[in-house]
């Protein structure tokens, strides 16, 4: 039995400094931060949300910057997500490879993948990042940036994930999460999840001889696949167990429902519901621009906002 993944939610990935990253999301890429809150199970580390005007899942990359916790520079190879795909339009990739380059960024073309270009950079902390070009996003970018809205990046495109055998990995996405096998090349299989569009599909690479890898500083934490209703992600769940899973409770992260467990090659998922959203707490025009702290944690601010680094936000611009 397959379940309603409706696409991905999100992608969270261990950053270093917390202004590098803001700097990097906000005036390098142009994104919105549409959040602004703490790491749930560590208090003393931001958690930031970035994506388009309301977060929109499909949309949102998120960061936790761990710089001065003692947290050492991951290893990417085999078991990660070893990239984060970006959507923009196809004819904006010359503008994004100069812009990029204006922000002291690497930037190298990527290959013709399932015939659509695209770009490669590393961000400040060394994530790779990827821009792909194409003509069939029409989720709307936020357009109050510094990037002209023509170019402005749509959402998330997609992730991919190194593994040493993908064949357990996609019995387990076609049979249950309900995503379907759309494309196949040299050691790569694409994956879709309700169409085969940009922030639905998730890329399968096995590459002889990769090491394993090791979470840290640099590397991609999870991606998490957007499920339609509470009762189906129960179901899910359940579903996970009965099969051997280890899966976490339905945890409460405020703008979600989260449950995570590992797929067979070892890549952290996460599935997430749609609701509540990121306006539950905030107004639209204020997004991202207070510390938003759950109700649980209030009574512990002034502790939690002493130890966090101090930053300068768009709103203090």
């Amino acid at each position: 039995m397959s379940y309603p993944i409706v696409g991905l939610h999100h992608v969270t990935a261990t950053v270093d400094d917390a202004q590098a990253d803001l700097d990097f999301c906000l005036d390098a890429l142009g994104l919105r931060l549409v959040k602004r809150t703490v790491n749930f199970d560590n208090h003393g580390v931001y958690h930031f949300y970035y994506g388009n005007e309301l977060g929109r899942p499909g949309t949102i990359w998120t960061t936790f910057p761990y710089k001065g916790r003692g947290v050492p520079v991951g290893v990417k190879g085999a078991g990660q997500i070893t990239a984060t795909s970006f959507s923009v339009p196809a004819s904006s990739l010359g503008y994004w490879k100069t812009r990029l380059q204006q922000h002291d960024l690497t930037v190298e073309d990527g290959s013709d993948r399932f015939g659509e270009a695209s770009i490669a950079f590393a961000d400040p902390s060394g994530l790779v990042i990827e821009l792909v070009g194409n003509d069939r996003d029409g989720r709307a970018p936020w357009l109050r940036g510094s990037v002209q809205p023509e170019a402005a990046i749509r959402g998330l495109y997609g992730v991919t994930l190194t593994l040493t055998d993908a064949a357990q990995t996609v019995d387990l996405m076609t049979r249950l999460l309900g995503f379907e096998v759309v494309n196949q090349a040299e050691e790569r299989i694409r994956l879709a999840v309700n169409g085969d569009q940009p922030g639905h599909t998730i890329d399968i690479v096995s590459p002889g001889g990769a090491r394993p890898a090791r979470n840290g500083l640099g590397t991609v934490h999870h991606v998490a696949l957007a499920i339609a209703e509470p009762n189906d992600q129960l179901r899910l769940r359940q579903e996970l167990l009965d099969r051997g899973y280890k899966v976490t409770e339905v945890l409460d992260r405020q703008y979600f429902q989260s449950i995570y467990f590992r797929e067979p090659g070892g890549v952290l998922l996460e599935v997430a519901t749609v609701r509540p959203g990121f306006t539950v707490d905030e107004e639209p025009n204020r997004l991202g621009c207070d510390l938003k702290l759950p109700p649980w944690e209030e009574p512990n601010r002034p502790a939690i906002e002493e130890e966090l680094p101090r930053i300068e936000t768009p709103a203090h611009r």
